[in-house]
């Protein structure tokens, strides 16, 4: 499918399926920590586990587990590099949602 053909779907031409991940995704996001690391994460920004906790001022292990969940929806992908892994927002669209919903809030 071409990326034209992308842009002009509207939800009404989602199976049920896809409409299924959506809201799993969305799901995923719903959580102050986790739009925090998503905020961090935009624009191709990659960060470890570590610099992340120590940006949100959060345990690592709690930081970990929002990383999880991220991952596991579909939101993040991640990057082993030696001892580290590096986080990144798995579809760069993403970052709209984060923007809209601070936008949003500030109003």
């Amino acid at each position: 499918m071409s990326i034209f053909k992308i842009q002009e779907m509207k939800i009404s031409d989602l199976t049920a399926e896809e409409l299924e991940k959506a809201a799993s995704m969305l799901k995923a996001i719903a959580h102050p920590m986790r739009i925090a690391i998503l905020n961090y994460l935009e624009d191709g920004t990659r960060l470890s586990v570590t610099e992340i906790h120590e940006l949100l001022k959060i345990e690592q292990s709690t930081t970990s587990h929002h990383l999880g969940i991220l991952k596991d929806k579909g939101v993040l992908g991640s990057q082993r590099e030696g001892k580290n892994t590096y986080y990144f927002l798995k579809h760069d669209d993403l970052s709209k949602i984060v923007d809209c919903i601070g936008k949003c809030a500030c109003k």
